[in-house]
């Protein structure tokens, strides 16, 4: 291994070591330093062996989660006492790999106190860039803020952009950063005409926005998107072009959305 990719492997385990339950900077840490591109994982090996067809990762459940065990270092694999294959992989690698099937990974399990979990939705962010997306465990709600003038424009113009099905939103509280107004957008179709048309038709309606309070948009469609499957479950359209009556609302989770509870997430 080169001196840089040993530097990224301590580096984990460095940060590793941080990491407690409402420690979010540190375990934002910890994704910053397994998403770097030096960042590996072992990943221990059910069946077969690194690289072959039949090579199957081990699994875990916790709290309901399904998550692959690892360890961050040779040394680590020692102290795990396995004595299977193993594959090791860069962070953001596995972290393609796993999430669209919400599996997240388990750091060390067998270090005292358990080790960390990292959840699916978090290797989302690993995959796609951390600064992407907001920081979880996410706390949502229905927005407190009445800005009435914004919906009515949103709605009017939404009226007029026939690409569009329905509007939700939700008031977003990242576990890092400021607290944001998402808008879920229902469409009929993705394509790069209907993509220009709904970004047209926000731009339109940002200046009833009052100065300061930032605003963002979600695909409804997105499978993996936390703020996109709280708002399917839980918020009413505030604009829809198909009404169909009210149907049922999952009650909102006591939990930040997208993740398990904190005691099981690190």
């Amino acid at each position: 291994m080169s001196a840089s990719g040993t530097a990224a492997v301590g580096q984990v385990e460095h940060v590793l070591r941080q990491v407690t339950p409402g420690r979010y900077e540190a375990y934002e840490s910890l994704l910053r330093a397994l998403a770097d591109p030096a960042g590996q994982v072992w990943m221990l090996l059910w069946h077969g062996q690194a690289g072959s067809p039949d090579a199957q990762y081990g699994s875990m459940t916790v709290e309901g989660s399904e998550y692959a065990p690892c360890v961050t270092s040779g040394q680590e694999l020692t102290a795990s006492g396995w004595m299977r294959a193993y594959e090791i992989v860069g962070g953001a690698e596995i972290a393609r790999a796993l999430f669209p099937d919400r599996h997240g990974i388990w750091l060390n399990p067998h270090a005292p106190g358990g080790g960390v979990g990292i959840p699916w939705a978090d290797l989302r962010r690993i995959a796609a860039g951390l600064d992407r997306h907001p920081a979880g465990p996410l706390r949502l709600s229905e927005p407190a803020i009445d800005i009435p003038q914004f919906y009515a424009l949103l709605g009017q113009h939404a009226h007029r952009t026939p690409v569009v099905r329905s509007l939700r939103r939700a008031w977003v509280q990242p576990a890092l950063g400021a607290p944001y107004l998402a808008i879920g957008l229902d469409v009929y179709e993705s394509s790069p005409a209907a993509v220009e048309a709904v970004r047209a038709m926000m731009r339109q309606c940002i200046g009833a926005v009052p100065e300061g309070l930032p605003v963002s948009t979600v695909a409804l469609s997105d499978p993996h998107d936390p703020v996109a499957m709280w708002l399917r479950a839980h918020a009413r359209p505030f604009f829809d072009r198909e009404p169909q009556g009210p149907g049922p609302l999952q009650p909102p989770p006591a939990t930040g959305y997208g993740y398990p509870p904190p005691h099981a997430a690190f």
